[in-house]
């Protein structure tokens, strides 16, 4: 169609409003990036701006140097790769049965389901359950307390229901084949989709999950990296990664400065390069069940 005068000046308009958009979304975490091996002098003064400028590594060695820091890094993975794994087995143990048309009542337990969504005990009643399940200070309180999710119930459930024929499960009892096997025979391959949006939605929650570790943990050995990184940040700790000894108050100021720059990218840098190659299944995940035919 032949665009008119107006049209053309609404798109340009459009697109200029959204480049300013993602510039401003863009720029900080760019900026961090540069900043991060840059001359903390420099930064402070305000010249890194676009480049990075007498490259400086200071701040990802006295990062890398901290054991704290580390051991983080190995209970996020830790909390990550289990916690994604129970939480996608109960989802899925939780969503197909949901799915069946031969459940008897199953949309009134899906109501109940649902009703969690909106009520909850709190967070003082929450705490005490934990205790009393002797789930305080341990690595399980960090998976099991959040193991599965409503709302990824229903969107796994809405999959298995509009996105997969029915008649594929009845050929299959037809063809001799209990439930379990149906699941894993026939419904779990044909949903890769689906179980490949929930791994990235969980695995994101547990990668940057720091409340219940700020809540429940007290043995430092056993704190998340998002939770260390708190502390570094918004506590200021980072006076202990640095020794005064080695320079002048100013010099280890700076050091500071650099090594919270650091602790930013290298907190953030596996989700960074894993979301884009994943965005699609994102998008994938937002669109099931939004068409109904």
């Amino acid at each position: 169609m032949k665009q008119s005068l107006m049209d053309r000046i609404f798109i340009i308009f459009i697109y200029t409003l959204l480049i300013i958009i993602m510039l401003m979304v863009l720029y900080p975490l760019y900026f961090v990036l540069i900043a991060s091996f840059s001359s903390p002098q420099l930064v402070l003064n305000g010249d890194v701006w676009l480049w990075p400028k007498e490259l400086s590594w200071r701040g990802y060695e006295k990062l890398f140097q901290n054991k704290e820091i580390m051991q983080g890094y190995g209970n996020t993975i830790l909390y990550t790769v289990s916690g994604t794994a129970i939480n996608v087995a109960l989802t899925v143990a939780a969503a197909f049965p949901l799915s069946r048309r031969n459940l008897l009542g199953r949309h009134w337990i899906s109501g109940f389901m649902v009703f969690t969504m909106f009520f909850s005990g709190g967070l003082i009643p929450t705490y005490l359950l934990i205790k009393q399940l002797g789930l305080l200070n341990t690595y399980w309180v960090m998976v099991l307390p959040g193991a599965v999710s409503v709302w990824n119930i229903m969107l796994m459930r809405t999959f298995f229901q509009s996105g997969l024929p029915f008649e594929l499960q009845e050929a299959a009892a037809i063809d001799g084949c209990s439930n379990l096997r149906i699941l894993w025979r026939v419904v779990l391959p044909l949903s890769a989709p689906i179980l490949a949006v929930m791994v990235l939605f969980y695995s994101v929650g547990h990668w940057n999950a720091y409340f219940n570790a700020l809540i429940y943990l007290s043995d430092r050995d056993k704190y998340p990296l998002q939770l260390i990184l708190r502390e570094i940040l918004v506590q200021g700790e980072t006076k202990d990664m640095v020794d005064v000894s080695e320079g002048s108050l100013s010099s280890s100021v700076l050091d500071v400065e650099s090594i919270k720059y650091a602790i930013v990218i290298v907190a953030n840098l596996p989700i960074l390069i894993l979301y884009p190659f994943l965005q699609k299944y994102f998008n994938k995940g937002v669109m099931v069940g939004a068409l109904k035919g």
